[in-house]
């Protein structure tokens, strides 16, 4: 298990998985030299035990991402374009926030647990964007996510990689025909009836919860501060995220995915 600081509160959040720090702590400058993130910073209200902690968490939790989409932890600083704020700014409602502007993942200080994992996706699919349409690269597609890019039909870069990813985005977004929207999207659109705004509905949101879903499902690694709350919430019960049979079809054309680009990577 790892400790975190909440309003000077210890609190536990399960976790199953390797030892990967031995026992040791870690500090931010680690988890910067792990990760291959572009730069971290911490907020100036976060006290030393809190650093100490918080450090052990992140690092953690960015370790098991790594392992269960078979990448090197390098890939998680998206090739030193990704930075890390902690304890910084945001909303004091946000658990946590991707900026795309500064190409920042943000963890708020008391509320940042469970939320790592979706708001990586949202970092991966900005980063990720350029890459497959990088013939599109204006101001406004750098401000776009692949996902958003996906569904205007606009031809990828050809690549067996982004055809892979490109199938994920079906997987998780279509039917199993690929004839028409999966009843996932459409759940999607009656959450944004309720809200009466476009949210649950938007691409690079339902990829994220269904990135952080399918990553929760994994038996191999059980961590509450990378993921949770994809279960038994009460957005799970009004169909907030892909059901059990249509996470094992996204599980798959995942790691599809990111399987080879690991491979490509450790060569």
């Amino acid at each position: 298990m790892g400790l975190s600081s909440n309003s000077g509160i210890q609190r536990q959040f399960y976790r199953q998985g390797p030892d990967y720090r031995f026992d040791e702590q870690v500090d931010f400058a680690d988890i910067k030299s792990q990760f291959g993130l572009a730069g971290i910073t911490v907020g100036r209200w976060v006290d030393n035990q809190e650093k100490r902690l918080a450090a052990n968490l992140v690092f953690d939790a960015l370790a098991d991402l790594a392992f269960l989409l078979n990448v090197p932890p390098q890939v998680m600083g998206l090739r030193q374009s990704l930075s890390l704020a902690f304890g910084q700014g945001g909303s004091p409602l946000a658990q946590a926030h991707y900026a795309p502007a500064s190409n920042t993942l943000a963890l708020a200080k008391n509320a940042g647990a469970g939320a790592l994992a979706h708001e990586w996706w949202h970092a991966f699919d900005h980063y990720i964007a350029f890459r497959l349409y990088p013939r599109h690269s204006d101001d406004s597609i750098m401000r776009s996510f692949a996902s958003d890019l996906w569904l205007t039909e606009r031809t990828p870069t050809a690549h067996p990689l982004n055809g892979r990813l490109q199938q994920l985005f079906a997987t998780t977004l279509l039917s199993e025909d690929g004839q028409t929207k999966h009843d996932f999207v459409s759940r999607s659109v009656a959450l944004d009836k309720r809200i009466g705004r476009r949210y649950f509905s938007l691409p690079t949101e339902m990829m994220a919860r269904a990135f952080e879903a399918t990553l929760q499902q994994d038996s191999r690694i059980k961590n509450q501060y990378l993921v949770s709350g994809t279960k038994a919430t009460e957005l799970a019960q009004q169909g907030g995220f892909p059901d059990v049979a249509h996470l094992t079809r996204i599980h798959t054309a995942l790691h599809g995915y990111f399987t080879p680009l690991g491979q490509a990577l450790s060569r």
